[in-house]
């Protein structure tokens, strides 16, 4: 079977909580993202050194490892978005088709450790560059190839629900793995 790809347009997790993972963005502090990007970076590595963690909990859903890829991905994506949206008026989004990365660069055969260090690299840096935002800048905009448009605080509050979202799906494929309850 595997992975299918993922064709939901995730902006509505803007208007109300996610029933998955329990997110809301309407409590997330934009003045608080850069911290909460560096606490999410840091959750990732022990996940990344677990025995299990390039193992699929099922053949349709990714592994730790998998996971851990994307995530560093999406950091570095949101850092150069974000980018954009600081020195540029109203700029344009590259494409970016994340099934397609997942497959071009062979996240599945990545070196967890290795992955785990680009991850909090590009927390890291992700993270800076939201600490650079201020009030004034809330309002800068952004659209997507898709034709979303955001500005920098709609962007920040959907960014960060796919890394928390993302944790979730870990632990409860971790839970799998390990014959525990479901979370």
């Amino acid at each position: 079977m595997g992975i299918v790809p993922d064709d939901k347009n995730w902006t509505w997790v803007l208007e109300r909580p996610c029933p998955d993972c329990r997110f809301d963005a309407t409590t997330i502090d934009i003045a608080r993202l850069g911290d909460l990007v560096r606490d999410n970076a840091a959750a990732w590595p022990e996940l990344l050194a677990a025995p299990d963690a390039t193992r699929r909990p099922t053949e349709s859903r990714w592994s730790a490892l998998e996971y851990g890829c994307h995530v560093r991905d999406v950091f570095r994506i949101f850092d150069e978005r974000l980018r954009l949206m600081l020195e540029t008026d109203d700029p344009d989004f590259p494409n970016w088709d994340q099934d397609a990365a997942a497959v071009a660069q062979r996240y599945e055969l990545q070196d967890p450790a290795i992955v785990a260090d680009e991850l909090l690299a590009a927390g890291a840096a992700c993270a800076a560059r939201f600490d650079m935002v201020t009030p004034d800048d809330y309002d800068r905009t952004g659209n997507r190839s898709d034709g979303s448009r955001f500005t920098i605080d709609s962007f920040g509050r959907y960014f960060i629900h796919d890394p928390v979202h993302h944790l979730r799906d870990v632990a409860v494929g971790n839970a799998w793995l390990r014959g525990a309850p479901g979370l």
